[in-house]
């Protein structure tokens, strides 16, 4: 598979935010994150993991974006489509950038309204008092009225298949957990190993792995792994978010540590039996709550389920939360997670999770889909 994008999927990806920017009366759209620049450019770094340096792509309403940026970036983001290429020499503690861009967005908007991305899960990422530059420098500034979301949120199937193959790489670390994973193996340990067998497995990094273990389950799926042996009876949880050019894969799964507690076993068989609820209820026209539904009704936990699912793409979690108060309607191309979890009594749960995308017959599995007894190690 190829990397990257063909130059008419970014083309088209701003003519779509441009064509929603003229309903909305917004004549450009300042972007200053790293995955909403990388959506529109094609722009590729894991430098964004140095905060010393802003960097701003201009959408405007008609024409190609404008690139602000360090003049360190300039090299690589000539090697993306974008030719309106304007930099400086970053970091500056008097002006990084603020100038500069202030005069791109004055070209640009002409005294017109500049949206930037506004909603959950968005920031501005610049220092408080450059956006007030900005502000006093006459530009005018609102929401984005959720462009840049709703664009992201359904896929193409270039970036599907991207999500596919972190998943199919995830899905052969997880065949070789045997490898790393045993009675008296240190959890700390075997998360270090298993980040090893997804890089063997094609990953280009490894940004998130979390899970935990115990006797019928584990109390967090958050907390940093620590030196505590595997034990006999152990339920061990990987769950992990890979990434393949650019995308995610977010799932994770169970393993026993020697034959499973009869609590453990038949917890897992209710969360396999949610998992297929909520997939068999992810279809386009259904709500997000729908599937939240149909999980939380399996797993018995109603209200109190909490989220049991996220929209998923270029950044581990995007756009929907499976939950009771979100009515975003699924549409056809959209890539989720399927998340459900269960108390195991004595303060402990198991959770289980799978990706999938919509498709206008039903929901598509992208994740190896996991079936029959827990895995037993």
């Amino acid at each position: 598979m190829r990397r990257g994008f063909d130059v008419g999927e970014f083309k088209a990806r701003v003519k779509a935010a441009q064509l929603a920017m003229a309903r909305h009366e917004l004549a450009a759209i300042l972007l200053t994150t790293e995955p909403e620049v990388r959506y529109f450019t094609g722009f590729q770094t894991r430098f964004w993991e140095s905060p010393s340096r802003p960097w701003f792509v201009i959408i405007p309403q008609s024409g190609d974006p404008i690139a602000v940026i360090p003049s360190i970036g300039e090299a690589l983001m000539r090697r993306t489509w974008v030719s309106d290429i304007r930099t400086w020499s970053a970091p500056d503690p008097i002006d990084d950038g603020v100038s500069l861009l202030t005069e791109a967005l004055r070209e640009i908007a002409s005294g017109g309204k500049i949206g930037v991305p506004s909603g959950m899960e968005s920031h501005l990422r610049m220092p408080l008092a450059d956006f007030g530059r900005l502000q006093a420098a006459g530009l005018v500034f609102g929401d984005d009225a959720g462009i840049i979301a709703q664009l992201r949120a359904v896929k193409t199937e270039a970036e599907i298949e991207k999500i596919a193959k972190a998943c199919s790489i995830a899905g052969r670390a997880f065949d070789r957990v045997g490898e790393v994973a045993r009675q008296g193996a240190k959890l700390d340990s075997v998360f270090r190993g298993f980040q090893g067998l997804l890089l063997e497995e094609g990953a280009d990094w490894v940004p998130y792995l979390a899970g935990g273990a115990g006797p019928t389950g584990y109390s967090d799926v958050i907390s940093p792994a620590g030196p505590q042996p595997l034990a006999m009876g152990d339920v061990l949880m990987l769950d992990t978010g890979a990434v393949w050019d650019g995308y995610f894969c977010d799932f994770d799964r169970n393993f026993s540590i020697g034959v499973p507690a009869r609590r453990s076993a038949a917890s897992w068989s209710q969360l396999l039996e949610a998992a297929l609820a909520g997939f068999e209820a992810a279809k386009p026209g259904a709500e997000a709550a729908d599937v939240w539904r149909a999980m939380a009704s399996v797993v018995g936990t109603g209200e109190t389920a909490g989220r049991l699912g996220h929209g998923l793409g270029m950044q581990l979690t995007e756009g929907l939360s499976l939950t009771a108060r979100d009515h975003t309607v699924l549409e056809a191309g959209m890539v989720i997670t399927l998340e459900p979890g269960i108390e195991t009594g004595d303060g402990m749960m198991l959770v289980h999770e799978e990706n999938i995308v919509i498709r206008e017959g039903g929901a598509q599995i992208l994740s190896p889909w996991a079936s029959g007894a827990m895995p037993v190690l």
